[in-house]
């Protein structure tokens, strides 16, 4: 079940007085909005939010190794040093295992490509979401390789990658990634939604005032975005299987 991520308050099914007043503060703050532009921004992780993360799932098998003896052998560094930009892909390539080894770099990216795919209901969500003229960006720690999803899974079509913390230097939880955001998007905090699967990252957002939700899945997501006031069609027009032609192409 998805959380609203405050301190120790789980999101129950009917939203409690806390939940409330969280929605109030958004409310008021999208009420004090001198412009046009709806309220609020919604701000999406990508791996393991938006899209499936092929590297807990597919990379541990491409090296033939578990998990456990793939996170014992890679550098401590590289991967996160790829994420801010601060190396390209050849780099990554020599320096990926502590010891060294080559490895097939083209291998790896087509394992991650064939890995990307929507997580189950999330398109959907996306969808109904723009239908109803709700400014989205990307906010997530992730390479290059951010494109390779985009050609695959297009996910510009439902929101912009905006904040990808290989253009703009930094990651999440560091907080200079948060104000960074809202400097650019020159909005109050209280004026944005962020979604992430990871509490480390919305426990951050919440401390730089930013509404925060937990992701679980599509299902607990789209009851917890109602909870606070975020409008989204019920009319099932957008639900599985009703898609715009161009996910039938991929």
């Amino acid at each position: 079940m998805a959380v609203f991520l405050r301190p120790t308050i789980s999101l129950p099914l009917r939203p409690s007085p806390k939940l409330t007043a969280k929605a109030v503060s958004m409310n008021r703050a999208i009420a004090s909005n001198p412009e046009s532009r709806k309220l609020p921004i919604l701000l999406f992780d990508i791996m393991d939010t938006v899209v499936r993360d092929p590297f807990y799932y597919d990379v541990p098998a491409f090296f033939k190794m578990p998990m456990k003896e793939l996170l014992e052998c890679k550098h401590p560094t590289a991967w996160i040093e790829f994420e801010k930009g601060l190396i390209d892909e050849t780099q990554l390539a020599k320096k990926f295992f502590k010891d060294g080894r080559s490895f097939d770099l083209e291998g790896l990216k087509d394992c991650m490509r064939r890995g990307y795919s929507y997580i189950e209901g999330v398109e959907e969500l996306l969808l109904a979401l723009k239908q109803n003229n709700y400014e989205m960006h990307a906010f997530t720690n992730y390479p290059i390789w951010y494109k390779i999803i985009e050609e695959k899974l297009k996910l510009s079509t439902y929101l912009s990658w905006t904040f990808c913390s290989c253009i703009i230097g930094k990651r999440k939880p560091e907080h200079d990634f948060y104000t960074e955001v809202l400097r650019h998007l020159n909005v109050e905090p209280a004026s944005c939604v962020f979604i992430d699967d990871r509490m480390r990252n919305t426990e951050a957002a919440i401390e730089a005032g930013i509404v925060s939700l937990q992701f679980r899945n599509a299902d607990s997501l789209r009851q917890d975005l109602s909870n606070i006031g975020i409008d989204i069609p019920t009319d099932g027009s957008n639900r599985k299987g009703v898609l715009p032609s161009l996910t039938e192409e991929r």
